[in-house]
């Protein structure tokens, strides 16, 4: 069957609906809207008595310098936060290749047991990550991981290498400390005075062009709804980048666990009985 040609245009891939894509879009559109009605009973009204001058241009100017600002530190924690799925999974499958291997030798030890939790850490991300708990509930995350702690103390009693048993303490580390950094940018606010800022400055700029005199003509209402759309979409943007962990909404611009999902997925047919054998004869001949 031929692609479809929508998947050769510059709207993300096919995988990627442009009904997702295009949310925030439709919603800042329909406020854009009911704004431009605003300004319509305004000037039906005759209620603008503010004419426009250099201040005017000024104040719009100096209000995108600081929006811009905001954005730029915000994009730098977003950025960050794309990183940390990859720190998870490489983390995880450190533990579980290196757990596999002295299963082998070892037959003792339960590795199963020790999936099991694996799996469980990265269910309980996304179920924490999820609105029913305001995208924010890493503590389930951190007390199942904790179960590894006493499973790594007992591997050098049954036969593991010292240096081996700190390579699977550190990776357990670097999991817990990805998540505590998930937990951190999920809850903390970027300086919350410069958010009232730019609160501040939107509305006052939306009030300003309500009550600033136009003529009336199409050109008018095409320069009102680009600056309110261009305001209103910001705001809306940096509460959906502060929370880039926010999962649930729908949205396509929280951080995608794909990562986690395959691995959770490999980790599950890995538990199954005819998948362990063909694995196992895998890792011999490597």
């Amino acid at each position: 069957m031929p692609p479809s040609i929508t998947s050769h245009l510059p709207f993300g891939g096919a995988e990627l609906s442009l009904r997702k894509k295009f949310r925030l879009f439709f919603t800042v559109g329909i406020i854009v809207l009911l704004l431009g009605g605003a300004k319509a009973i305004v000037h039906t009204l005759e209620l603008e008595f503010l004419d426009l001058n250099g201040l005017v241009t000024s104040g719009i100017g100096g209000a995108i310098f600081i929006i811009g600002f905001l954005l730029s530190s915000i994009l730098k924690d977003y950025k960050e936060a794309e990183q940390i799925p990859t720190a998870l999974r490489t983390a995880i499958e450190a533990i579980d290749g290196d757990l596999e291997c002295f299963a082998r030798t070892n037959e003792r030890f339960n590795l199963r047991e020790t999936r099991l939790i694996l799996i469980a850490v990265v269910a309980k991300l996304r179920e924490g990550l999820g609105r029913a708990y305001h995208h924010k509930n890493i503590s389930p995350v951190l007390d199942e991981l904790g179960k590894l702690t006493p499973i790594l103390g007992r591997l050098e009693g049954l036969g593991m290498a010292a240096n081996f048993v700190v390579r699977l303490r550190t990776s357990q580390d670097a999991i817990r400390r990805a998540l505590l950094r998930i937990y951190t940018i999920q809850r903390v606010e970027f300086v919350p005075s410069v958010h009232v800022l730019v609160q501040t400055l939107v509305f006052s700029i939306i009030l300003l062009l309500l009550l600033l005199k136009t003529e009336g003509d199409p050109a008018a209402a095409l320069l009102f709804g680009f600056i309110t759309y261009m305001f209103v979409y910001v705001l809306y943007l940096i509460r959906l980048l502060e929370q880039p962990f926010a999962k649930g909404h729908g949205s396509v611009d929280d951080v995608s666990f794909f990562l986690l999902d395959e691995l959770e997925a490999q980790l599950r047919r890995s538990l199954e009985p005819a998948a362990e054998r063909p694995r196992l004869q895998a890792i011999e001949r490597s």
